[in-house]
């Protein structure tokens, strides 16, 4: 079969000799890709910046596909269901998993990821068939009336926003700022309108995301030395009731810290990396900010998440700048590391 492959720093190609993935375990399934995507996640492999990363990996963690062959214990799935996956891989059955805590799970995982996350590495959906583990799990049924690039976000970059407005605890009323307006923090814009959100600061260096982000509604805020200045200026010197943090750099989490007001709170889902974070403790405790770290859940977030869809409250195809087949993946990589490209969704 054919599948895009990481080989090193900036270099992926498409090759057709791949071995067709097979049942191996009671619960995996068989799933024929129909549409994936390429996620900020990816970039970091892509651009070098995972040092365990091993070359070779089929990557890719955003797809929906149609079941081919599902195990004897993989309960409620049949060939010819539609289906999205979840990015995390989880048993479903662990302590983690029962509590609903399903990237904190024994056997966790991601697809496409090599093993930066768990143990084991599984090839992802920049392919042509995928083989899923704990599939009664990680996938999901897609309803008749829903096609299949409204629901393929759902499997990660909608459901990370999500849990970014919501562990920022947005109210009705709140006046928010989303830090960084890529995918993951556009959602977490549509997330925040959900929640009853008023207003909306989208803050980015780019000219090109908030143009995107006040097409949602937002109010644009170049990322500027003077940023928490402009913020207060347009909250009348308050500040945010809540911050979306959705970058993952030490400067996004201080510019996040600057701009919420006193007793605010700040949620992240950018994923961080540092080891010595300058973090201001002493603007932290004088504010009482509340500070939270999430990872979206498309497992346990699946159901809600499918119905703001079916109803139209969110629809989360606004982000595709291109549409390529996955013959032209490594293309598509390109585009998007360079900026040219808002999403890529890849088409076997």
């Amino acid at each position: 079969m054919r599948a895009l492959r990481w080989h090193g720093t900036r270099t992926a190609a498409v090759a057709d000799d791949i071995a067709m993935p097979r049942i191996e375990e009671p619960r995996d399934a068989v799933v024929r890709v129909v549409r994936s995507a390429i996620c900020g996640t990816d970039l970091h492999p892509f651009r070098g910046e995972i040092d365990a990363f091993t070359p070779g990996t089929v990557t890719g963690h955003e797809f929906t596909g149609v079941v081919e062959e599902a195990g004897p214990e993989a309960r409620g799935l049949r060939p010819g269901d539609r289906v999205v996956a979840s990015d995390i891989i989880a048993c479903g059955h662990c302590r983690s998993c029962r509590r609903g805590w399903h990237y904190q799970c024994d056997r966790v995982g991601l697809f496409g990821y090599s093993t930066v996350v768990g143990t084991r590495a599984y090839d992802g959906g920049h392919s042509e068939y995928v083989r899923v583990p704990f599939a009664d799990t990680v996938l999901f049924p897609i309803p008749d009336d829903v096609g299949d690039e409204r629901a393929l976000f759902i499997g990660d970059v909608l459901a990370t926003g999500y849990a970014c407005a919501v562990g920022a605890e947005v109210r009705p009323g709140a006046t928010v700022a989303v830090v960084g307006c890529g995918p993951v923090g556009l959602l977490a814009l549509e997330a925040a309108w959900v929640l009853g959100a008023a207003r909306v600061l989208a803050i980015d260096p780019l000219e090109s995301r908030r143009k995107l982000a006040a097409e949602r509604g937002a109010c644009p805020v170049p990322a500027t030395p003077d940023v928490d200045q402009q913020v207060a200026d347009l909250t009348d010197g308050r500040g945010t009731d809540a911050v979306l943090e959705a970058v993952g750099t030490d400067a996004a989490l201080l510019t996040a810290l600057d701009v919420v007001r006193p007793r605010g709170t700040v949620c992240a889902v950018g994923a961080h990396a540092s080891e010595a974070m300058p973090l201001p403790t002493r603007l932290a405790f004088a504010k009482e900010i509340t500070l939270r770290f999430a990872v979206g859940d498309p497992i346990s977030d699946f159901e809600p998440l499918m119905n703001l869809v079916r109803a139209g409250r969110v629809d989360p195809t606004f982000l595709i700048s291109h549409r390529m087949p996955l013959a032209e993946a490594a293309e598509g990589f390109r585009l998007f590391d360079s900026g040219e490209a808002s999403k890529v969704v890849l088409i076997p």
